[in-house]
């Protein structure tokens, strides 16, 4: 299949104590900061900055916690001309980062944990929306991992989100899908999604994956620590790059962004 599009690399940048895999790393202001400069200087397309861990059995933070952690480091990247993500599902927090320079709301409920933010993305139409398919919050999630067929329901979770998206006024062009790789889905699930991405592309809109050292990696390669889970998530970026996919979301980027440059190469 020859290729026009590379799939872009969305570098994550948790701000958070307790995020799995990176967790206090980039908590501290000037650690974020001299992170994200790394991630642009190794052509990262998407930065997307986040206040609060989604991690499973995880518990939310306050309002004033989210914001204290993001805006304050979406403000000082924004002159730096690399496009920049809110992780959030409130719609506080999504208008605080826009109004700071955000140009993409990246929200792992799909608008479902807050009834404002639909109204928000259609009234800011140059923002685009990331939808992902959501079953609740991380503290209970995993108990809500039951399915018949898991391609079928994510794909008409996916297709209702969308649906209502746009009768809030959303806009088409707005909108980029995520399957929620391990969010209310256990191994099985994923690497079931994973086999059937052309099926979820089937609903016309940009897709976006996260895999990046998740768990189910861990339990394939038995690597408890979420650093040794890299070359397998390499391994993924590599598959849906070839696929054409839209976006991979990853905690490194530089391997990332030169997997995907030997995948437009052998398919130009």
């Amino acid at each position: 299949m020859k290729l026009t599009n590379p799939t872009l690399v969305m570098g994550i940048l948790n701000v958070t104590p307790d995020s799995f895999a990176d967790g206090g790393r980039h908590f501290d202001f000037d650690a974020a900061i001299t992170r994200a400069k790394v991630m642009i200087a190794e052509g990262v397309d998407i930065i997307d900055v986040g206040g609060e861990s989604t991690r499973p059995g995880s518990e939310r933070v306050s309002v004033e916690d989210e914001r204290d952690r993001t805006i304050p480091v979406i403000t000082e990247l924004q002159p730096l001309g690399v496009s920049i993500s809110i992780d959030t599902t409130r719609a506080e927090i999504a208008r605080a980062a826009i109004a700071a320079g955000a140009t993409m709301v990246n929200d792992v409920s799909g608008g479902l944990a807050d009834p404002a933010m639909a109204k928000l993305i259609a009234a800011n139409p140059l923002v685009q929306y990331v939808v992902m398919h959501w079953r609740g919050e991380s503290v209970d999630m995993q108990s809500r991992a039951v399915y018949t067929d898991v391609v079928k329901e994510v794909k008409e979770e996916l297709d209702q989100r969308v649906t209502a998206l746009l009768a809030a006024g959303v806009s088409p062009e707005q909108i980029i899908l995520d399957p929620g790789i391990g969010f209310a889905k256990n191994g099985k699930h994923n690497w079931e999604l994973l086999r059937n991405i052309d099926r979820l592309q089937l609903l016309g809109y940009p897709l976006l994956v996260g895999v990046s050292r998740k768990r189910f990696l861990g339990d394939l390669l038995d690597a408890s620590n979420p650093d040794d889970r890299e070359s397998a998530t390499l391994a993924i970026t590599t598959e849906l790059a070839r696929q054409g996919v839209w976006g991979v979301r990853t905690h490194s980027v530089k391997p990332h962004v030169d997997a995907i440059k030997v995948v437009m190469e052998l398919n130009s």
